[in-house]
């Protein structure tokens, strides 16, 4: 038997806000992204050289979605975002004004650090050893 996870929905409160972010501040590439009616699209984005998971921006449609949007996980690290090149990432987010909520550890298993993405979430950076 082989199974995949291919999406994981990240709620947005704007699919060109999030875009935005995530496209010109983290570098990921668009990968679809296809309305589906006059309020609902399907945005799935990678980061670049990814074969693996997507993200699908899921644009916040109830009041109780919208109170999820930047803390899917109850402030916990959400995302892990793998790098060849820890420190020409990292530099490159700080020059886009990508807010680091931890700044680099070397750890056993390699060098980390914590950012926030536009709505709060919490994303590890890192590049393993």
């Amino acid at each position: 038997m082989k199974q995949s996870i291919v999406h994981i929905a990240l709620l947005v409160k704007d699919y060109d806000e999030a875009l935005s972010f995530y496209v010109e501040k983290l570098k990921f590439d668009i990968v679809e992204d296809t309305p589906l009616s006059d309020t609902k699209r399907w945005v799935l984005i990678k980061p670049p050289g990814s074969s693996g998971c997507n993200l699908l921006l899921a644009k916040a449609a109830t009041e109780q979605q919208l109170q999820w949007v930047g803390n899917q996980t109850g402030g916990r690290v959400f995302l892990f975002l793998e790098t060849d090149d820890f420190y020409r990432d990292y530099n490159r987010m700080l020059a886009q004004n990508v807010l680091f909520a931890r700044d680099p550890v070397a750890e056993s298993y390699g060098i980390v650090a914590v950012f926030q993405d536009l709505y709060g979430n919490l994303w590890d950076l890192i590049q393993r050893s």
